[in-house]
């Protein structure tokens, strides 16, 4: 069966959550002026609960991630109010992102705070900062439908469009595989 992965550049979350989930710091509409928010979707035939774990184990994150930026990898507990990292092993670029709403095998959201060099040890120019990323998961009769929306920098649409599908199909097959 053939992943069904939708993106497009109407945000539904940024307009159903508003500033509660994502901040105030930087406005939706200054956002709009140099981010493209971009969204995907997948259908998985798993529950809430084996997707949360395909998407954020960290054996997982760094399975799919990595098809996004080669070796990336998570720094940090993933607790509403932290600061957590999101480092590429093979370049050393990351972000520095603060949990902005995080409810288990649900929602969470994230506000890149800063991006870094150096395996996160050093900033660099800001590229993500300011942007934020949503993973919002709803299940129905034992099937999930997962929604990501994030901000992405300027001359980035073409890459996120070619690499994000294939990151949430892996997604897909790690959250339906039989243990």
């Amino acid at each position: 069966m053939e992943a069904k992965v939708s993106h497009g550049f109407e945000s539904h979350l940024l307009r159903q959550l508003g500033n509660e989930v994502i901040g105030s710091s930087i406005t939706s509409h200054q956002r709009k002026n140099f981010m493209k928010i971009m969204q995907f979707s997948i259908e998985i035939q798993a529950p809430r609960k084996k997707v949360w774990s395909a998407l954020f184990d960290d054996k997982n994150f760094r399975d799919w991630g990595s098809i996004i930026d080669g070796g990336q990898y998570r720094v940090g507990d993933m607790k509403e109010g932290n600061e957590i990292q999101f480092i590429s092993s093979a370049s050393g670029y990351g972000v520095t992102s603060l949990v902005e709403k995080l409810v288990p095998n649900e929602f969470v959201s994230f506000r890149q705070m800063a991006d870094t060099k150096d395996s996160g040890k050093q900033d660099r120019e800001k590229e993500w900062t300011g942007g934020t990323e949503s993973y919002s998961l709803t299940e129905k009769e034992g099937a999930t439908t997962l929604i990501v929306e994030i901000d992405i920098p300027p001359g980035l649409g073409e890459i996120f469009n070619d690499r994000f599908p294939k990151a949430l199909k892996r997604v897909k097959d790690l959250a339906e595989r039989k243990e």
